[in-house]
């Protein structure tokens, strides 16, 4: 089974880049974010001829999620929303059942700055994830998206240079680290325990090119998941190209 999530910054401006990945890469899950679409203009029919059936979570003009799976895949119980998570109104959490997985496409609050109040929303975002993983223990899960959060110093291509910012603090990653105590696995740390790989990187001053990332985007699986994992890992070259994304997707392959 080959699960794969991207933020592909508008699906709209993305979709050819989409089509593309799907051709290439044949996922039996894909779970896109920041669709930024509304739901009468999220692009079902180009993904049908594509040969993949989509459910997605819109809202507009910000956030945006979607799970794609291929047509005649059973996509079950789906769930738009994350209980009791702030800002009820923005689209950043979607989840469904495919091939006895419960899957999840989760677009994490950015936070902005530290003295913003979408800090503390991101923090209480983080905390109602948690109280939904332990809501669905017990089952195949993933939850993959982008999460705003470096889990690591080693996720960050300069620790020095987000001191004070976002991403990395304390609180941010002590959050994250109570999701995965609710009894899920970064499966790209599992597989890799020592990489050093990006998944986001600027658009600005060239630093894709010069290797100025942040592993931001992440896949926590439960324990029966990170036991079937064959492989985890970052396709850069869809941060290449003709109108990128300026994230890469993350792509894992169970042996399901």
């Amino acid at each position: 089974m080959k699960i794969a999530t991207w933020n592909v910054n508008s699906v709209k401006a993305r979709i050819p880049r989409v089509l593309e990945f799907l051709h290439v890469h044949h996922p039996d899950v894909l779970c896109l974010q920041e669709t930024k679409t509304t739901a009468e203009a999220f692009p079902r029919g180009a993904f049908l001829e594509a040969g993949y059936a989509a459910v997605d979570h819109s809202a507009g003009q910000w956030a945006g999620v979607a799970i794609l799976v291929p047509l005649g895949t059973p996509i079950t119980d789906v769930v738009c929303g994350l209980p009791g998570a702030p800002l009820p109104d923005e689209a950043r959490w979607i989840e469904a059942t495919v091939g006895g997985v419960r899957v999840a496409s989760v677009y994490v609050i950015n936070g902005r700055t530290l003295d913003d109040p979408m800090f503390p929303a991101k923090l209480e975002f983080l905390g109602m994830i948690a109280e939904r993983v332990s809501a669905l223990a017990g089952e195949p899960l993933v939850v993959a998206g982008d999460f705003n959060i470096a889990p690591a110093d080693v996720d960050v291509y300069s620790p020095a240079t987000f001191a004070q910012s976002t991403h990395v603090t304390p609180e941010e990653r002590g959050r994250l680290r109570a999701i995965l105590d609710r009894g899920l696995v970064d499966a790209y740390r599992h597989v890799d325990a020592d990489g050093a790989q990006y998944t986001w990187w600027d658009y600005r001053g060239g630093d894709f090119h010069r290797g100025r990332g942040l592993r931001i985007d992440l896949a926590l699986v439960s324990p029966d998941l990170a036991a079937a994992l064959r492989s985890c890992g970052i396709d850069r070259e869809f941060r290449k190209g003709p109108k990128p994304s300026d994230h890469a997707p993350l792509i894992l392959e169970l042996d399901r």
